[in-house]
């Protein structure tokens, strides 16, 4: 549509890694975006974005974009240094060095990727296709969130939960392991609305963060001790039979079982593991169990730790005792992308037929350092796109040098020189969100909605989709039926059972749901019931961090500090720390920390301090800002190496060691040490 005779105003849709999927308005003038708008008649968008994604037109015409292929001509451990090629000649040399690596064993070859954008096509799609033609090495995308994914599928059936619309009615909310202001902007809005029609905000997070600030109360549990938050409270809903008898005994499967375990678990038992009173959990299991209808935010922070899927198993089964699901306004919501599972044709994307009866070996992405220098066989070439692993990857010193290794052929399709960029061999301009055709589901709510370009690609940039394309061709692969299909075909064949000119007309589609999902059951499980004690791997149980005084006493008397690396307000993982102006708001990485840890180390607000393990070491700003809780220091991400202090960021210290349930990252499980630097 047309705002006036020469601004076009384009739906669109945010691509990143965020609950909200904002729908946008891209206004475009002269073939410049100029500026990004939230829809106000989309309902959770309701006209607002975060300030990272209104600055999206600085963005996409950064002046450090890349915009041509870039070919290396320095040395992996040397400054980098690049020079333009075309096209055809770097297509052409790594369809040559990918091709005679297959030619041996396809499985070296490994692709990674994760959420720079998370749309259908531009995510996946082609790319999927061109590594099952080859049989190259899989991955398993477990980076983020596969250790709460994880336990939905194993408690729930699949990952649902409740509306977020309806978080406004709500009397109760717990705001679990989420910054939502921050990170979640517009389940912010909703609990705001709660919040000013009486109802109680408690947040549950081991830093005071700026949602905190808002709630009425905040609890400050130690990072990794949920799970026995959880089971105390339990203990309490049954001790003081705050209990829905007739939905546990219709709709919980192994409920007498898991009350078993929650009798073990006093508040006596759970204090000293969670770092808060007795009185505390008391009086949150009081509001919890006499209050309705009371909601949970549960967000991916919390199960960033070894026992993260059973911590998540737990929260995720509280609503069933109290009988929350009955309400529109009560139950649980951490993920939203279930319900759109059964209408997207991801074979139909992403071709899995191609592979055929290969089964290439799996790579975990959460421990891809440990995968570049150790794996046999090795990995001979790598593909990076949509991720940025030099920076976000957990122990990225070991994924620095596994980058630097001289035989190791790396191919990275980006918009900006990143940290992971700098150690490519080609660097493949790849186009932003405003320049190509996607498709995108939520995991916040429950719309579709499409993207269309706004401008055409700047410079030689090109959408994920026909880079692959294209190397499928020089492949020698062009002619099959699979690589000749454009983005709009593509586009049509992403989804199921949805109207796709509906889609293109209105930019966003609601899915048909109730609005009480659960009220009588219905949970897509084999019997229509939660699982409590799920029939292959029991009954969840409170899991121990791999780093704390329970588990490694040695260890955590060498390194007494529990660190936790929660994003900057103004970062979105590493997607938007080059954008000059939110760098700007950011200043400097720190390291926040409680007046009584500084004291005891000689250290001041403002001064430098060393922050220190087995596995490296940073140099950090001290904030003393009443933001960490008492032997936790926190380490906001996810800032390039390359703007960081002497090239390094927070993932110098953590480790590769994986959660519970889905093999995740666990990036808040890390013990370290401070000293003055």
């Amino acid at each position: 549509m047309n705002a006036s005779s020469d601004v076009r105003v384009v739906n669109g849709a945010c691509p990143h890694d965020c609950p909200d999927t904002c729908a946008l308005q891209v206004h475009v003038q002269a073939g410049k975006v100029i500026k990004v708008q939230g829809r106000a008649d989309h309902p959770s968008t309701h006209g607002a974005l975060c300030t990272k994604v209104s600055r999206y037109p600085e963005r996409t015409h950064h002046p450090d974009r890349v915009l041509t292929p870039l070919k290396r001509v320095s040395a992996k451990t040397e400054p980098p240094r690049f020079e333009p090629v075309s096209w055809e000649a770097a297509l052409a040399d790594i369809a040559a060095r990918l091709g005679a690596i297959a030619a041996r064993d396809p499985q070296r070859i490994q692709p990674y990727s994760y959420a720079g954008t998370m749309g259908l096509l531009q995510g996946g799609s082609m790319a999927d296709r061109l590594w099952n033609r080859l049989g190259a090495a899989r991955l398993d995308r477990t980076i983020c969130a596969s250790a709460g994914a994880a336990a939905l599928n194993l408690t729930y059936g699949s990952r649902v939960g409740m509306h977020l619309r309806f978080f406004a009615e709500s009397q109760l909310i717990l705001i679990w392991g989420s910054n939502s202001i921050a990170s979640n902007l517009h389940f912010w809005t909703y609990a705001n609305q709660a919040k000013r029609n009486g109802a109680k905000l408690i947040c549950i997070d081991p830093r005071r963060t700026e949602t905190a600030d808002k709630c009425h109360e905040h609890l400050a549990l130690r990072p990794g001790s949920d799970g026995a938050l959880a089971l105390a409270l339990m203990h309490e809903l049954i001790r003081n039979d705050w209990l829905d008898h007739d939905y546990l005994e219709r709709f919980v499967d192994g409920w007498p079982q898991l009350r078993e375990r929650a009798l073990q678990w006093a508040p006596e038992r759970a204090a000293p593991l969670t770092g808060l009173s007795v009185e505390q959990i008391q009086n949150l299991a009081r509001d919890y169990g006499t209050t309705a209808p009371a909601a949970i935010r549960l967000n991916y922070g919390m199960q960033r730790v070894r026992g993260g899927g059973n911590a998540v198993r737990l929260i995720a089964l509280l609503p069933c005792l109290v009988g929350a699901w009955k309400h529109r306004a009560g139950g649980l919501l951490l993920s939203t992308s279930g319900y759109a599972a059964p209408y997207k044709n991801n074979d139909a994307l992403e071709r899995p037929d191609l592979l055929g009866a290969r089964t290439p070996r799996m790579v975990n992405m959460s421990a891809i350092g440990d995968a570049l220098l150790r794996a046999e066989p090795p990995i001979e070439a790598l593909v990076v796109y949509n991720s940025n692993p030099a920076a976000v990857a957990p122990e990225n010193g070991q994924v620095v040098r596994g980058l630097q290794r001289p035989d190791l052929f790396t191919v990275v399709i980006e918009q900006f020189m990143t940290d992971t960029a700098d150690l490519a061999d080609y660097v493949l301009p790849a186009t932003t969100q405003m320049e190509h055709l996607d498709v995108h589901t939520s995991y916040g709510h429950t719309d579709v909605l499409i993207n269309e370009p706004a401008i055409a690609p700047l410079g030689q940039a090109k959408p994920n989709t026909q880079i692959f394309r294209e190397l499928a061709a020089a492949l020698g692969f062009g002619a099959e039926a699979w690589a000749q299909e454009d983005d709009e075909t593509l586009a049509r064949q992403a989804l199921k059972d949805i109207d796709f000119e509906q889609l293109r007309a209105n930019g966003f589609v609601p899915l048909p749901l109730p609005e009480a999902p659960f009220a009588e059951g219905g949970w897509p499980t084999p019997h229509g019931k939660v699982w409590a004690d799920h029939p292959e791997i029991g009954l969840p149980d409170f899991v121990p961090n791999l780093e704390s005084m329970e588990t490694a006493p040695a260890l955590a008397t060498r390194y007494p500090l529990a660190m936790i690396s929660p994003p900057a307000r103004n970062f979105l993982n590493s997607s938007f720390v080059n954008v000059q102006s939110l760098r700007d708001i950011e200043r400097e990485p720190v390291l926040e920390m409680h007046a009584e840890d500084a004291a005891a180390r000689g250290l001041s607000d403002g001064a430098w301090a060393r922050v220190f393990n087995a596995r490296g070491e940073q140099r950090l700003r001290v904030a003393l800002n009443g933001r960490a809780r008492p032997g936790v220091v926190n380490g906001l991400g996810v800032w390039w190496r390359k703007f960081g202090v002497d090239g390094k960021n927070v993932n110098e210290l953590t480790h590769q060691g994986l959660t519970d349930l889905g093999g995740g990252a666990s990036f808040y499980d890390c013990l370290v040490e401070v000293e003055a630097a």
